[in-house]
């Protein structure tokens, strides 16, 4: 852990009214000392580092303008609200950020009543905050002001056009701030992108701008006239808007912008004119991901969560091991994408704005034209890849476990029901790290277990991931899932040809005695090593990776019960609906009698932190296994004596 100090002013601020004391004058060097305070210490402490620097001068108007916490300020996923986190009282203990049993990456309802909703997926922050103000105006609060702050990212997803759809409609004091820099993680795509620059540079609202904010200058000065003000403000969009159409005036909010959103006092400006201005509003600001620190501004993807780097020279800090390290999973799907379409011109990559997260990107480099950055939009990906699936095309869909959840429904509805081959590839399944509880992928074993057609698979390694992947190119095999962890796998010889692997087919990894481990995908390395450890006190378990946890290999575990009547599973997913349950339900099924230890993710929230500390903390890593084994299996020591 790592503290520096602060600012002379940052120094003074504990929370968002010690900032309101001070003069607009001094807002600028508020905002150099928070600049400079996140780069201190994400660079010795890591976590998300461009987003946040990108919208400081943002951060510092709406607590400077708005009354936190009694007006209510909704950030949107939340890789952007350090310079809130630090505003807002946790200036002390932010360098324990995303640490083990330190304060949360994203903003967290139980962590402080400044963070007004729990965010950590996208798109969600406009719904929220219009939830709130309609709640606001029930209860006869009219002066309550909510503020939804969203990139340009996140608005490619549905939700955000549903809370728009629904907000222009709400007589309600909602204003959306869209923070729009071209970029999420990697840069962004669509429509609504080139839609963003078109207003960005249209002449048409360049002209009308200048005459509109100096109406909106004087608003504040009218008292009870600013409504008719502002209504002058609106008439003047709109006469620029019979040359060019704008989609959120279209949706009834009254659009504002855009303006710099890197010029504090015209923020605080016009965010306090805008606050007199009843009714659904969106305010369109442009920034630059990773503003003032030049190598971020330069390469915004790889500066988006660096780890840690030297903030002189910009080098990024390398593990101190001098050990060769695996492949991560990530990049073995990557690679073996552009194999697989090299082989089967029918097979596609599709990801919701993930590209360089999930490795997709080798493809995209590769061939441009078979993957598809889709935007953060889950449930296209999902629905998208359906489509192309009926006309015979294999599409790889590839989302963290975490964000499928969000296409749930299209998974049943558009690729199961109809048993169409798309193949699921689920990044950071199990516990994720650092990011904590809204990105663990926990859940993705249990609710795809149920779905009738779909296969549930996890490999143990990386040539397992990839013969796998070749498996489910295979004619007739219908809705596939494949979930693998975060991060790096084991050192396996990963470029091996091809091996198909029978659907359901699991494998004995070494044979024992009393006790049987099963163990799906990656933890089943925890199970070798416990049993490495296990063999030098004279423990001999068994063990089985059994790839499968639908269909069920179900000749393996008839010959399992027949043989052992104490069973261990081990799985990197939730407890309840799992893999375990999966095999208890088996051998209930089939009349078995044994004793079943079932280790996993138990039925509650996981913060975050190191995935061995998790593992640890969740009792399946190597220690717990070979501890679950010693009380199952009596030592010869005991024996004997």
């Amino acid at each position: 852990m790592h503290q520096v100090n602060a600012g002379p002013l940052l120094d003074k601020i504990q929370i968002p009214s010690d900032l309101r004391s001070l003069s607009e004058d001094q807002l600028k060097q508020v905002c150099d000392e928070l600049r400079q305070y996140i780069i201190d210490i994400v660079s010795v402490n890591g976590g998300h580092f461009g987003a946040s620097l990108g919208v400081v001068e943002l951060t510092v108007a709406l607590h400077y303008v708005f009354n936190t916490p009694h007006d209510q300020l909704v950030w949107d996923v939340g890789h952007q609200a350090y310079g809130h986190k630090i505003l807002t009282g946790r200036r002390p203990v932010f360098h324990t950020n995303r640490i083990y049993k330190g304060i949360s990456g994203f903003p967290k309802r139980t962590e402080s009543e400044y963070d007004t909703f729990g965010v950590g997926h996208s798109s969600t922050s406009i719904s929220a905050a219009l939830g709130m103000a309609v709640a606001s105006r029930l209860k006869g609060d009219k002066q309550r002001q909510h503020v939804a702050v969203i990139g340009d990212g996140a608005m490619t997803a549905g939700l955000a056009f549903e809370g728009l759809n629904h907000g222009g409609v709400e007589d309600s004091n909602l204003l959306v701030v869209l923070n729009d820099n071209c970029m999420s993680i990697d840069p962004n795509v669509g429509a609504l992108k080139e839609y963003l620059t078109d207003i960005t540079t249209s002449r048409t609202y360049n002209k009308v701008k200048d005459e509109v904010w100096k109406l909106l200058g004087v608003i504040s000065k009218f008292g009870p006239n600013a409504q008719s003000i502002a209504q002058k403000v609106e008439g003047a969009m709109k006469s620029a808007l019979l040359k060019q159409s704008n989609m959120f005036e279209s949706l009834k909010f009254r659009y504002f912008g855009p303006i710099d959103g890197h010029d504090v006092n015209h923020l605080v400006k016009v965010l306090d004119d805008l606050k007199h201005i009843p009714g659904p509003k969106i305010l369109h600001c442009l920034t630059v991901k990773g503003k003032g620190y030049e190598l971020a501004e330069k390469d915004q993807t790889k500066w988006h969560a660096p780890g840690l780097f030297d903030k002189i020279t910009g080098e990024i800090v390398k593990s101190a091991s001098d050990k060769p390290q695996p492949p991560k999973y990530q990049d073995v799907f990557g690679h073996t994408m552009v194999e697989l379409a090299g082989m089967n011109n029918r097979i596609i990559g599709v990801t919701p704005a993930m590209p360089s997260g999930c490795s997709l990107n080798i493809m995209m480099k590769a061939m441009p034209d078979r993957a598809f950055d889709v935007g953060i939009a889950e449930q296209h990906a999902v629905t998208f890849s359906a489509g192309m699936a009926t006309q015979g095309m294999i599409p790889f869909c590839n989302i963290y476990s975490s964000f499928m959840q969000r296409a749930y429904d299209q998974v049943l509805h558009d690729v199961a029901l109809q048993n169409l081959q798309v193949v699921f590839c689920l990044d950071w399944g199990g516990l994720a790290g650092a990011d904590g509880p809204t990105h663990h992928g926990a859940f993705d074993l249990a609710y795809f277990r149920c779905v009738p057609n779909m296969v549930v698979s996890a490999p143990m390694n990386e040539q397992e991931l990839r013969n796998l992947m070749y498996t489910a190119t295979h004619p007739g095999m219908g809705p596939f899932s494949i979930r693998y962890p975060r991060g790096n796998g084991v050192m396996v010889d990963w470029r091996k040809p091809f091996e198909a692997i029978p659907v359901g087919k699991g494998r004995k990894i070494r044979g024992g005695e009393k006790v049987a481990i099963l163990t799906l995908g990656h933890p089943g390395n925890f199970a070798v090593q416990a049993c490495d450890v296990l063999a030098e006190e004279g423990l001999y378990p068994a063990h089985y990776d059994m790839r499968f946890v639908k269909p069920l290999d179900e000749t393996l575990l008839h010959e399992i019960f027949h043989e052992f009547k104490n069973v261990i599973t081990v799985e990197d997913g939730c407890i309840q609906g799992g893999f375990g349950s999966a095999v208890a339900e088996f051998m209930v099924d089939h009349g078995y009698q044994a004793r079943i230890v079932r280790l996993g993710i138990p039925d509650k929230w996981i913060e975050h932190g190191e995935q061995k500390e998790l593992y640890a903390e969740c009792g399946f890593d190597t220690s717990a296994i070979a501890s679950a084994v010693r009380e199952l299996m009596p030592s010869k020591a005991t024996v004997l004596s």
